[in-house]
Parts: structure tokens; C-alpha cells; sequence
């Protein structure tokens, strides 16, 4: 894999945002803590130092050693690392004495300086900070102000060290992605030639160099992930990949069967295994999320144990773990902590004695998508929304029944259906239905019922890592409430979430 950019992670909401843009403009980069990053810098082309909570005058501030970095690679500071630069070498940090948050627009930019080639005169950037760089570092060259921020953009003599106090990685910084393109490309001098063949080519070979002659069991899910990671270990080992399919008795209605029918053109070894009885007796009388969750992956890997056991000789477990897994999964003082564990990220119990191969580890979903679409997977199976590896048992809130799970798996049919019949579920991110732990009164009839209340959600996102509420239309959602409190015996009340993430997670649990 290249390792061409590095970006170090102090605990900024917008620091997979980054990684992102530059990942849009075809550069590899990986995402690190600050206090956790390779000591071996030598593939790296650049460094960006990302924004933080943490003001750099608090004593608990994040302090990185930047020895390796500084003045030895082309170095780019966003918002907290601009002052964490500004603060300990010579230049003065100190609250500011308005409110830098949200749009402000350049109001000078120093002439033919390379950093902002292309950017256009007042171009709109977005500030986020309560600190303000009051004067320079040592060696430090003005570069751009806004009208209340003088020091907005600065760069050190001798060094190839850039600063910027505002984030040009979120969508508001209309130019954002030029300067990085500048930074990057132009300055750096990073390759741009991460793309999907690229990746396929790479990684095919990197599959065959390490896999060689051994056999391989994958857990199938009949999503996007772990078809394509199929697909590209296929193309690798062939008929040495072994793919088993769990029903866990919370997949979404008919999915077992269906997937299992998806996946008989593909030429690809699948055993469907029916495990819902299982799953649903380990989980009975369990309220608590994370319990779940736990329980879950045991009983998942218990199931597959068994299942891989009756294959000869296999020597690795393949996963469908992908970029924001591994991303939300890493927790350190800083850093964004973590607030789930993730079914498909970490280590096995030592009685499986399997190793682990993750051959889409380092891509975002969108990128998975691309990498599906070179492999010519069909593009139907490509589109499917995101399901969570937990299944339903995230989506009915408190304990799980049989009857929880007939009453969610129709309200979700219909309400996915739905979206498809009008044409809205290619324009929806992830879209799914919650059953809520209450009871409200209806009238049905002449007659008043106490049933339950179920929640819709559908979000638009490019990679899960932040995702807004999506504005479904008025008359849609009035034919499915409709559709689903007059088919769904049990349900009385519908109700449309409209919450963002962040401060929400797309999931309830």
C-alpha cells in the first residue's frame, strides 16, 4: 500500500474530512493519533496536522514531538496546529476577543505565494476556534487575513511549513480543495495515482503474495463491503476463498434467501447458514446496546468457528472492515473517543487461531463503491445501503423478541419499498426503521388500541462519518405511514427522524 500522505489526528469532528479531500484528489493518506503515528516516516510525502477541542494553553493540550516532521517534510498546520506551531515556537497564542466560528472570507492574500494559486480574491473560508494567533513564530511570512482575523494563513521561512487557522477540508471553505490540491501537489509534490484499477492491481497482488496457496473464510453479508472484498479475493486465490452467509435471525425480510439467490451468478463458493434460533435465544431478556452488540459477535464467531472447522486446512479469516471501522474503532487521549464496538474490528479469540486478512482496510464506502464498480460488480448490489453488521437488534430498542423482529422486518420492507417505487432510494445514504420501546394510544375503528411507535430514518452521506437528515417528500411520508400502520399489526404511530450526525449517530443504538 502507498503511504504517501500522513495526518495526524488531534480530535477534530471534521479530521476524517480531510482525509477525504485528499483522498478526492487520487493521494493515498493515512489518519494516525498524534501521540501514535510511525516512527518510520520514510514512504511519507507530506504531513497534516489536523484541528483539536484542545486549546494549546491548556496543560493537557495535545503536544506532539513533530522532530521527524518539522522542516523535513512538507508540513500543512489546520486551525489548532497552526497555533500549536505559533505557541511553541515563538509566536503568541491568546483568546480571541470575538467569535471565529462559521463563514469569514479572505480579505488579503499575499501575492504569488504557490499555497494560494487559484484561490480566488475574498474566497470564503470556515473558522472554528476560540483562540486566535496573535503574532507569528519565529520566521513566520503572513500569508492571508480575514477582517477579524489577522494571521489567518501563514507560512515559515527556509521550511516547507504552511498554517491556516480555518478548515479547508469542510464543504463552506469554497476553495479548500484547491489549496490542499496546491499544497499537495504543487508544493509537496505528492503522486496523484491512488485510484480504484490502481488499487485493485495493487492489492490483487499484495493478496496473492501473502494468501499464496492458502484458504480463506469470509463472512458474507450480501452488502457492499464484504462482496467486494469476495470479489478481490476471488480474483486473488480463486477457488481457495470459502464464503459463509449467517442469518442471525435480524437480517431485513427475505434478505437470506435473496442474497444467497444474488450471489449464484457470481461464481463465487457461498454456504448459507441458518443460525436465527441461536442468535435470538442468546439475546432474549438483553436491553443494553453494547451487551448486544457483544453478544452478537461471540455468537457470530461461534457460528463461523463451527462452519470453518468442516473446511481442511483454512489458515485465514477475511473481513469487510473498512476505513471509518477502523477510524471509530482507535481510541487515545485526543482523539475522538470511541462510542460503539464495531462487529467486524479487532482481534479473535485464540481458539480460532485464524489470521486476518481486511483488503479494504484503508478505503472510506465510496471508494469500496468504485473499487465494486472496476471489479464489474452489478451496480444494484453496489447501491444497497449500509446495514449494520449487528443487524435489527440495533434498531429495536430494549429487549428482542420474535415478534419485535416480524413487526421491524415489515415496517422495513415497506418503508425501503417505498423509496425504491419513488425513486428516492439511490438519493438516500442509509435508510431504515426503529422500533421504539413504547406503546402509544390509537384508534382503530371504533376501538383504541395501545401499540407500538416506530421511527423512520434516512440520512445522505458520502462515508458515514458525518451525515445529514434527508428532506423525504411530505406525500411519500404520509403513503407510508399510511402503508405501514394499516399492513403492520402492532404499529399505530410513525414518526420521521430528523436528526444530523453529528451530534446524533446515524444508528440508534
Amino acid at each position: 500500500m502507498q503511504h504517501n500522505v500522513l495526518i495526524l489526528d488531534f480530535g477534530s469532528q471534521y479530521t476524517q474530512l480531510i482525509a477525504r479531500r485528499v483522498r478526492e484528489l487520487n493521494i493515498f493518506c493515512e489518519i494516525f493519533p498524534y501521540n501514535h503515528f510511525p516512527t518510520d516516516l520514510s514512504d511519507y510525502k507530506a504531513v497534516i496536522l489536523s484541528g483539536s477541542p484542545f486549546s494549546v494553553r491548556s496543560e493537557d493540550a495535545p503536544h506532539p514531538d513533530l522532530s521527524q516532521i518539522r522542516g523535513k517534510l512538507p508540513l500543512l498546520a489546520v486551525c489548532y496546529g497552526a497555533q500549536y506551531l505559533a505557541h511553541f515556537s515563538g509566536g503568541e497564542v491568546a483568546p480571541s476577543n470575538i467569535r471565529e466560528y462559521g463563514r469569514a472570507n479572505l480579505s488579503y492574500i499575499k501575492v504569488n505565494e504557490p499555497f494560494f494559486e487559484k484561490v480566488n480574491a475574498h474566497s470564503q473560508v470556515w473558522m472554528s476556534h476560540s483562540d486566535t494567533i496573535k503574532s507569528l513564530p519565529e520566521n513566520g511570512v503572513r500569508l492571508a487575513s480575514t477582517n477579524d482575523v489577522e494571521n489567518a494563513a501563514y507560512r515559515i521561512e527556509g521550511e516547507q511549513t504552511y498554517a491556516i487557522q480555518f478548515h479547508p477540508e469542510v464543504y463552506h471553505s469554497t476553495d479548500g480543495k484547491q489549496m490542499l490540491e496546491n499544497f499537495l501537489v504543487n508544493i509537496a509534490q505528492v503522486p496523484q495515482n491512488f485510484t480504484p484499477n490502481a488499487f485493485v492491481d495493487e492489492m490483487v497482488a499484495e493478496l496473492k503474495e501473502k494468501l499464496q496457496n492458502d484458504k480463506v473464510v469470509l463472512g458474507l453479508s450480501g452488502g457492499v463491503d464484504s462482496t467486494v472484498a469476495a470479489v478481490l479475493l476471488h480474483q486473488a486465490i480463486g477457488k481457495n476463498l470459502y464464503c459463509i452467509f449467517v442469518n442471525n435471525g435480524l437480517l431485513r425480510k427475505n434478505e437470506f434467501e435473496n442474497v444467497l439467490d444474488q450471489y449464484k451468478h457470481m461464481g463465487l463458493n457461498v454456504k448459507g447458514v441458518d443460525a436465527s434460533g441461536r442468535f435470538l435465544s442468546e439475546l432474549a431478556g438483553v436491553s443494553d446496546p453494547e451487551t448486544k452488540r457483544k453478544i452478537i459477535g461471540r455468537v457470530f464467531i461461534e457460528v463461523f468457528d463451527d462452519e470453518a472447522h468442516q473446511i481442511e486446512d483454512v489458515k485465514w479469516l477475511a473481513q469487510g472492515t473498512i476505513y471509518p471501522d477502523v477510524i471509530e474503532s482507535v481510541s487515545v487521549k485526543g482523539p475522538s473517543a470511541t462510542i460503539k464496538s464495531h462487529h467486524n474490528v479487532g482481534g479473535l479469540p485464540d481458539y480460532m487461531k485464524l489470521s486476518i486478512v481486511e483488503p479494504l482496510r484503508m478505503l472510506f464506502k465510496d471508494e469500496v463503491r468504485r473499487v465494486g464498480a472496476t471489479l464489474g460488480i452489478d451496480a444494484s448490489l453496489l447501491g444497497r445501503h449500509p446495514f449494520p453488521g449487528p443487524g435489527l437488534s440495533i434498531r429495536i430498542l430494549g429487549d428482542i423478541t420474535l415478534e419485535k423482529v416480524r413487526i421491524l422486518q415489515e415496517v422495513d420492507a415497506l418503508f425501503i419499498e417505498g423509496l425504491k417505487s419513488f425513486g428516492l432510494y439511490d438519493k438516500v445514504w442509509q435508510a431504515g426503521a426503529i422500533l421504539l420501546p413504547v406503546n402509544s394510544v390509537g384508534v382503530m375503528g371504533d376501538e383504541r388500541t395501545y401499540e407500538k411507535v416506530v421511527a423512520l430514518r434516512a440520512v445522505e452521506s458520502t462515508d458515514g462519518m458525518t451525515a445529514d437528515w434527508v428532506h423525504l417528500p411530505y406525500d411519500f411520508l404520509m403513503k407510508i405511514s399510511n402503508e405501514i400502520i394499516n399492513k403492520v399489526k402492532g404499529v399505530n404511530r410513525v414518526v420521521y427522524d430528523i436528526s444530523s450526525k453529528p451530534p446524533a449517530t446515524i444508528e440508534w443504538e
